[in-house]
This record gives structure tokens, sequence and C-alpha cells, in this order.
């Protein structure tokens, strides 16, 4: 299999090694509202919609351009994937 192709177990090589990879449909992410975003740490906490823990979100995990940043109660739609210390959000996208 050459760099950049899958195949039908979900696995992708990517430069070399292989990763897990899916396509999420729209209703397999998560909603929530913003509970707290630092901009100057860059970092913050979502609190989900369907209960259960708070989940981390990091800067880089925003999609926008620029300067990427949450506002206190801004609703979010994002993947909830585990992180280091818990629950982490990835792509997160205001609605």
């Amino acid at each position: 299999m050459s760099a950049g192709q899958g195949d039908a177990s979900g696995l992708r090589t990517v430069q070399g090694r292989e990763v897990v990879w899916r396509m999420k449909m729209a209703s397999d992410r998560s909603t929530g509202s913003v509970k707290w975003f630092n901009a100057e740490k860059g970092f913050g906490f979502i609190q989900q919609d369907a209960g259960g823990p708070d989940v981390f979100v990091h800067f880089t995990s925003i999609r926008a351009e620029g300067f990427r940043s949450l506002d206190e109660g801004q609703r979010v739609e994002f993947d909830v994937v585990q992180g280091q210390k818990g629950p982490q959000a990835e792509d997160v996208a205001v609605i």
C-alpha cells in the first residue's frame, strides 16, 4: 500500500506509519456549550449537551481562520477523543 492510501480495515499509511481513520457522520458529533476559554493560554472546557464530564479544548482544535478562540456560552459541535488527561475536543466548530 502506498503512502496516503487506505484499505477496508480502516487503516491508512501516512509517512510510513499506519494510522486509524474513519469518516464521521454529522450525527456522530457531540454538541455543547463553552464553559470557559482562556484566550491568553489557548485552552478551556466545553460542557457536553449529552452530559458526562466536561471536555478539554485547545485552540489548535478550533476550526477557524486567524486567531482561534471561543466565547463563554458559545454553542459548538465537536468530536470527543481520549486525551492524556481525559476527554478532549477535536475539530471544534461554532454552530
